[in-house]
């Protein structure tokens, strides 16, 4: 298990570390030579300074590249240091390290290498002054760029930066933070590693979803099984007013490619022989519907969900009456998984939220931020500062498994937090929500461990969405690439 630390974690650990385990020279002697020791580009090297402990590690670095017998100059922002950084840039000084102070007239153009040293995780809010003009310089320098910790100008919580440098390591101290991943993270980290230090949590981490949870879900089945073993899901969607057809289609497709048993594809009866004809391993079920809309018909949805262990409901499907209906009988009366997506979030989003808190299905919600916002009242700006902590407390207070969709997805029931960092810019088209929905409604009609099955669900959208974009590029590929690529990644775990 890899975990993933706030930044206040991370501080709250690191100083428990250092009054306990570690002294804090030690402490900072050892980040900046597992630091070094990552870095296997030669020539010319900057260390670029700032005046708190990431500078310390820069200083360590220097010192090692130094006496490995490399050209480094170390660039200071301030005179400032933090104590033990001062030991250690004297340290520098009396062995000949070259130390220049960096001005706006400084250019980096002439170093293979240049190490980001001049921020860390407790920044927050805009670079300014001659830190921004660091960070300008680091990025226009062509140089091979290593980030200590964490890139320079990006908040460590939330991975949102005005400007920050764009790196091609970064080495995180310690732990993982929440921003290595989230919003921006991976626009400005080429390559992104972690090195142990010898610090430990005091509290709660969240966990970074990865090959191990993954083999948790997808186990050898055996022989001894049948369909009705892996479950019967149902999905419900579509109408007239939107391009219901192949999207309902696609998800039909992606939940059979995921594992499950039978899927019973649900939909206006008016669209029939626009969809039946592409649905090809599932069960049709087409439902009484007005103008291309659904109507609410108690019978029905009993006969749809009869024996089903997961229902998927809102892809397309509007916010008429009858689809509010549909949705607040499945509130009600249905006892399996129910996941809400799309319409069916936009149809909640018009209720109070202890509808929610008070429903007989487990619930699971897979809103982008956008739909985020209407869920919660919050801001887009708020949800994107903190994602995570906004996930967790929607999830809590109202006793859901919130699956925030995002450059990486913060999959949570409040307590415990998945961080899934999987997915690609092809995957920003027509379609790969409906996909989602279709893998989730598999995994959660054969895992008990509701969170698990969502964030493997979002794994496997965003690595099979990945090896899409491998095959047809980030502007051709569409919705459909990423359910033929299932089988790839999902087969690597069996």
């Amino acid at each position: 298990m890899t975990e993933v630390y706030s930044a206040a974690l991370m501080k709250e650990s690191d100083a428990y570390t250092i009054d306990h385990n570690i002294p804090a020279r030690e402490l900072m002697f050892r980040a900046g030579k597992r630091i070094y020791e990552k870095i296997d580009r030669k020539g010319p090297v900057a260390v670029v300074c700032g005046s708190g402990n990431n500078a310390g590690d820069g200083f360590v670095i220097a010192s090692l590249f130094h006496g490995a017998g490399e050209d480094v100059t170390i660039f200071l922002l301030s005179d400032k240091t933090s104590e033990i950084g001062g030991s250690f840039l004297n340290e520098c000084r009396e062995n000949g390290v070259r130390i220049v102070p960096f001005d706006e007239k400084t250019d980096l153009s002439g170093f293979s290498v240049v190490v980001d040293a001049v921020f860390g995780i407790g920044f927050r809010g805009e670079a300014r002054g001659i830190a921004r003009e660091a960070i300008r310089a680091i990025n226009e320098s062509g140089a091979y760029v290593v980030s200590v910790d964490i890139n320079s100008g990006l908040d460590a919580d939330s991975g949102i930066a005005d400007l920050c440098v764009v790196s091609d390591l970064t080495v995180s101290v310690g732990g993982f933070k929440t921003g290595h991943f989230l919003n921006m993270a991976k626009d400005v980290m080429k390559e992104k590693i972690n090195c142990d230090i010898g610090i430990k949590p005091v509290g709660r981490t969240y966990r970074l979803f990865g090959e191990e949870e993954l083999r948790r879900v997808f186990k050898k089945r055996p022989n001894f099984s049948h369909k009705g073993t892996y479950g019967y899901v149902a999905l419900i969607g579509g109408s007239t007013k939107y391009p219901g057809a192949i999207r309902l289609a696609h998800m039909a497709n992606a939940a059979m490619r995921s594992g499950a048993g039978v899927a019973k594809t649900a939909f206006p009866a008016s669209l029939y022989h626009e969809i039946a004809p592409s649905v090809l391993e599932s069960t049709v079920f087409p439902l009484s519907d007005l103008d291309g809309q659904i109507v609410f018909s108690e019978k029905e949805i009993k006969e749809l969900t009869s024996g089903v262990k997961t229902v998927a409901i809102g892809m397309g499907i509007g916010t008429g009456d009858g689809a509010q209906q549909t949705l607040e009988y499945l509130l009600n009366c249905f006892e399996g998984t129910l996941i809400v997506d799309a319409d069916g979030l936009n149809i909640l989003s018009a209720t109070d939220a202890s509808v929610l808190k008070d429903s007989k299905p487990r619930l699971v919600l897979t809103p982008h931020v956008k739909e985020f916002s209407r869920l919660t009242g919050a801001s887009v700006d708020e949800l994107i500062k903190e994602p995570v902590k906004r996930a967790e407390e929607y999830a809590l207070a109202t006793d859901t498994v919130v699956l925030l969709k995002g450059p990486s997805t913060v999959v949570t029931d409040g307590e415990e937090t998945y961080i899934v960092d999987a997915g690609c810019p092809g995957m920003a088209t027509a379609g790969s929500g409906d996909v989602l929905s279709g893998i989730a409604s598999a995994v959660c009609s054969y895992t008990e461990d509701l969170t698990l099955a969502a964030a493997a669900a979002a794994y496997v959208n965003g690595k099979a969405g990945e090896a899409a974009q491998r095959k047809n590029g980030s502007v051709s590929m569409i919705a459909s690439d990423t359910v033929a690529s299932i089988p790839e990644i999902i087969s690597r775990y069996e």
